[in-house]
């Protein structure tokens, strides 16, 4: 037994190098021995891991966020909203066509308009026209001529009321013609019993008398005057009132006094 020659690794080695791994396995078993390796550790972090101190400072600011608008909605408030912009307002160049919420009818208004006078005017004053103690017993619209001498032809002194007028206290009653408008007097006499009304030539609407007296000027001045009435009615009315007004007087005055 003690002739048995002991192996020799070293000369088996050399005797049968043994198997040799191709290009290709070498290449293989590199590649899964990398992969079974432990990754080693590196300093890059995914974009969700954060340090502990940053995400701590986040929770902190979300908290505080959170109280704040828990306090304000209290008192009836809360977190800022966003006005929404009206769609119509961005297209038109300005507001001027947008209708305002609460309209109101421009004819239930009542102006508000204090218009201050530009003339203060004085205080009134009455005016005195001696007719204050007469009452009126006639009134017609006529048109009253006057004769001139000296041109020998009638004209004009104006358009208005004639009226009889009958004084309160002495009862005499008189003639007095004012012109429209200026009310400036054109007549002015009593009617005594010796003035006699004599229809005009060619007409049953006018009348013609003589006055001895008549002071529309001023002064007592002898006039020959004419009178023409619309139509031969008021023509009539008038003559029947002076000669009612001349029958009074005739008591007052005395028979051919003026």
């Amino acid at each position: 037994m003690s002739d048995v020659a002991k192996p020799d690794p070293a000369a088996d080695q050399a005797a049968n190098p043994g198997a040799t791994l191709v290009k290709d396995e070498t290449a293989k078993v590199t590649t899964d021995i990398a992969a079974n390796k432990p990754d080693a550790p590196t300093t890059e972090t995914k974009p969700d891991d954060k340090p502990i101190t940053e995400k701590a400072t986040e929770a902190a600011s979300s908290a505080a966020a959170a109280v704040k608008d828990n306090v304000f909605s209290m008192f009836g408030g809360g977190p800022a909203k966003v006005k929404k912009e009206e769609v119509d307002d961005t297209n038109e160049p300005s507001g001027a066509t947008k209708k305002p919420e609460t309209e109101e009818n421009p004819e239930n208004e009542e102006p508000d308009v204090d218009f201050q006078p530009v003339v203060h005017l004085t205080e009134k004053v009455d005016t005195k026209t001696n007719e204050e103690l007469e009452e009126q017993v006639f009134k017609m619209r006529a048109k009253l001529f006057k004769f001139d001498r000296e041109s020998r032809e009638w004209k004009e002194r104006g358009t208005g009321d004639v009226r009889l007028l009958k004084h309160k206290e002495n009862g005499k009653t008189r003639l007095v013609m004012r012109r429209d408008k200026t009310l400036k007097v054109c007549a002015n006499h009593y009617v005594v019993p010796d003035m006699k009304l004599s229809p005009n030539v060619g007409s049953d609407r006018s009348w013609v008398w003589n006055a001895a007296a008549d002071v529309s000027e001023g002064e007592p001045e002898a006039q020959t005057l004419a009178i023409r009435f619309a139509n031969s009615e008021n023509a009539n009315a008038f003559k029947e009132a002076f000669i009612k007004a001349q029958q009074e007087n005739e008591a007052l005055f005395g028979k051919g006094e003026q």
